[in-house]
Parts: structure tokens; sequence; C-alpha cells
């Protein structure tokens, strides 16, 4: 097989590098784990990150796979492998670093098939020596990929927040948590991020103003600038999938209604109206129509309307309440957060059959938001007294919880997929 050649472009962040990371802690697995071993590559014990242990790590972390110890067997080239050795192993990933010129390397990796004993993914992946991380989820990616026919999202990232000793940061990180980027800092509560479609801006609420306030802020270049700063509150932004209008939050009319207005803050129009609290906004992906929360009933329930505006129609009927809808990446559906009976639960409903699954054992679980691929759902939950992100499988068989070393970690929100 041709391999063919990748090359790893990062948005340029201009932000600080955190000391701290996410420890990661995996609850569950898949009905049937594929058994795959991934074998140390070729000359990655003279880089700083162990791209095979990088990729062996992003595979366990979804619950599909079962890693193989390779048990001191190196086969770094298909001729090299024995496949009576492997017995049964299902896939085989052998690979080797070489290096170029001007600090940077190509990893060049293979996924055997061992029962078949055929090559699937004969690849290389360039970077520089900074992105090793990079390259090598985007080698898990394609692992992820080849076996499942779905997407790999180990090269997306999570932005949330860190607040601690009064402290708050906005942390952009990997997929796994680490690789953490400071955004902005400041003494006042930062709330509500929001992604733009192609990951290369961030939309949210700073109190820095002396009250709710919508930022928006771009990842390449730091630049950030004030999108709504009403009278009143300010909140809640929501891109459109296009990246040409927000959805934001504001009480400067009495109660809190949604409005549009384009990125930079212009074109203001008010969608919602009436007394009733209309909140929390989001597109669903072909741009048609929002998800909305609305106590218009009498308690918090989800609603959709027009993304022009017009008539709204309620969704979600279960005892209690539900808020903070987010559409799935396939439109079909929404996960929220349900609460009954004062716990807290992060649930799914299909827009066709309006069944309502619960995903999580309850607690104190808000704000879920899907991976781009939706096979997971990112939300924050808490342990021993401290905010910690979780993450769970869309059928809610696996689930992650991610917690910092230090502060309280809060409001996370999946980004979307890369061009690279």
């Amino acid at each position: 097989m041709i391999m063919r050649t990748l090359t790893i472009f990062v948005l340029l962040m201009v932000v600080a590098p955190a000391k701290a990371a996410l420890n990661i802690e995996i609850i569950g697995a898949g009905e049937r784990q594929i058994p795959v071993v991934v074998v140390p590559f070729a000359g990655e014990e003279k880089l700083p990150v162990s791209i095979s242990s990088v990729v062996s790590a992003d595979l366990a972390r979804t619950g599909l796979f079962r890693l193989v110890d390779p048990a001191g067997k190196a086969p770094h080239q298909p001729a090299e492998v024995n496949y009576s050795e492997w017995s049964g192993v299902e896939a085989i990933t052998i690979g080797n670093v070489v290096a170029q010129a001007n600090n940077r390397l190509e990893v060049q990796f293979r996924l055997l098939d061992s029962v078949k004993q055929v090559e699937l993914v004969g690849q290389a992946v360039a970077g520089k020596d900074a992105q090793l991380r990079n390259i090598a989820h985007r080698i898990a990616d394609m692992i992820y990929e080849k076996l499942t026919g779905v997407p790999g999202v180990f090269s997306t990232r999570i932005v949330y927040v860190n607040r601690h000793k009064g402290k708050f940061k906005l942390i952009v990180s990997d997929s796994d948590g680490l690789g953490e980027q400071v955004i902005l800092q400041s003494d006042e509560p930062i709330m509500s991020p929001a992604w733009s479609p192609d990951g290369s801006h961030l939309a949210y609420v700073s109190f820095e103003l002396g009250h709710a306030s919508v930022f928006v802020q771009s990842l390449v270049t730091g630049q950030r600038m004030v999108v709504a700063n009403f009278p009143g509150s300010n909140s809640a932004p929501a891109w459109s999938p296009d990246g040409t209008q927000l959805a934001v939050v504001l009480t400067r009319d009495g109660s809190s209604q949604i409005y549009l207005c384009k990125p930079d803050g212009s074109g203001l129009r008010r969608l919602t109206h009436g007394d009733a609290i209309n909140t929390e906004p989001n597109f669903s992906p072909d741009g048609q129509y929002l998800l909305f929360t609305s106590d218009r009933g009498g308690s918090a329930q989800i609603y959709r309307m027009s993304a022009e505006g017009g008539a709204a129609h309620r969704l979600t009927f279960e005892g209690g309440q539900s808020f903070s809808p987010r559409h799935s990446p396939d439109g079909k559906g929404f996960v929220f957060t349900y609460r009954n009976g004062g716990r807290f639960y992060i649930a799914t409903e299909d827009f066709e059959t309006k069944q309502m699954q619960v995903l999580t054992d309850g607690g104190w679980e808000k704000r879920p938001s899907f991976a781009p691929n939706g096979k997971l759902v990112l939300f924050a939950s808490d342990a021993l007294g401290r905010g910690i992100l979780s993450t769970v499988s869309s059928d809610g068989k696996v689930k992650q919880r991610m917690s910092a070393q230090t502060g309280d970690v809060r409001e996370p929100m999946w980004g979307p997929f890369l061009n690279q």
C-alpha cells in the first residue's frame, strides 16, 4: 500500500500553557471490545512524547478497544510481523519516526488486520516537534475510523472554565484534557463559552464590565471584542453553523429574551417575546431551527422554533425540569439536562420517536455537549465537592471522569472538527 503523508496544521493560539492537567478515570466498556495492539514506534524513545502511548490511551478511553500488551515483540514494518504470534488480536499498529529538517518529523504508521493478514491503513503524518501529541491524536483518529466506520475525535479540543481561589480561567485543551492553554484569566466570573464553527473563535460571558457581557475572542490573534453589553444581563451566546450569526440572551427589554446579531454585535434582532424567560439557544446543524429553554409552561422545559422566530413547540414533557439543550451533530435529536427529585441527569431525546433516554446516574450533572462525531457527550459533574468534567457515550455504557489537579472545572463545551 502506498503511504500518503498528512501534514498537521494547528491553530496558533496566543495563550499561555497551563501547568495543571486533567486526571482521567474510565468507567464501563462497550458490549464488544476490539482486541488491538499498538507496538512502540521505532525511534520514539528519543522523543519527549511517546506516540504509541498517546494512541493507545486515546483508543482505550473509548471503551471500544481492548489494548493488548505487545509483550516485547517489536515489528516496525509489515514484513517483520509474524501473525502467528498475535493470536486473539484483531488489529496491529506498527510505525516508525523519521526526523526531518527544521525541527520537523514524520511519523509513518500502518494498521494491519491480523486475521486477514492485510494492511488496512498506511499513512505518514508530518509536523513540528511541538506537535507530537497532535500527530498521535491524528493517527488515533484514523485507526478509530478504520475500525469503527466513525470519524475519531481525538484531534478535537474542548473548552471549560477553571475556578480556583477566586480566580477564573478560560481553558482550551485536547479532548483528553492534556495540552491545556489558558485563553483568559479574570478576577470576575467567566461563563458559557461557545466555539465558532471553524474552531477559530470563542464567544463567552464575562463579568469584568460589572455585569454579564458577551465577548468574542480569536484563538489565532488573541484579539477580543465586546459583542453585547446592554443594560441588564447579556448571556448564553450560540453560533449559527455558518458562523455568520450569534444568538444571545438579553434582559434589556425586561425578561430574558433571545436575539440574533452578527459576530461583531451589529444587526441586533429580537426573536422571542412575552413575559416568560427564554434562554440557552442552540442552532440546529442546518441552521434552520433553534432549541431553547423556557418557563412559559410553568417550569423550565425545552422548545424548538424557526431560526427566523415565530411559534415555538414544546419538546420535553417528563416530570421535573429540562434545560440546556444542544443538537446532536446529525440533527436527529438533542442532549439536555434533566432535573428530577433534586438530582440532575444527562439525557437525550430523538425528534422522530420523541423517546427520552437518561444516560447518567444523576447528581450534579449539567451543560452537556456532543463530540462532533456524535458518539460522546461532555458535561460538568462533581466529585468530592469539586467540579469536574465527565463524558458518557451516546448509549450511556462508557463513562469518563476528568478532574483538574486544582480548582473547580465548569462550563465545558466540545469543539468542532478541525481542518488539518
